[in-house]
């Protein structure tokens, strides 16, 4: 099992948005099989746009390969890769809502700043 600083900085390096860590999921659960992408986007209920930005994301970190032009099935580029993925996957499974903020918190960090200057603090 890795570390949790090592998978927190996997899950928050990896994934731009919550749909790439769905997709992941479905795919490694499914491991076996190849899937065209609008399979994917029946399979997850997503649009075609989210489901191809998701597989570009996975293919960009190692987590799957596009075979016959369009079909992506899940080969991690390294058992390392792949150890951290499924953490990644345990983690969402029992911790859902840490894991979004993982995802969510890194693209507006600014954001974060703004409401954290509005929350009132117990002396």
């Amino acid at each position: 099992m890795p570390a949790r600083q090592e998978l927190s900085s996997f899950i928050r390096s990896t994934f731009r948005s919550v749909w790439a860590l769905e997709l992941l999921c479905f795919v490694k659960k499914h491991r076996d099989q190849a899937w065209p992408q609008r399979d994917l986007v029946v399979a997850l209920r997503g649009s075609e746009l989210v489901v191809s930005q998701s597989v570009e994301t996975l293919l960009a970190a190692g987590l799957v390969v596009i075979e016959s032009g369009e079909l992506v099935r899940y080969q991690p580029t390294s058992e390392a890769v792949d150890k951290l993925a499924s953490a990644a996957e345990a983690l969402y499974a029992s911790r859902p809502d840490a894991v979004r903020r993982m995802i969510v918190a890194p693209a507006n960090p600014g954001l974060s700043s703004f409401a954290d200057a509005f929350k009132l603090w117990r002396d």
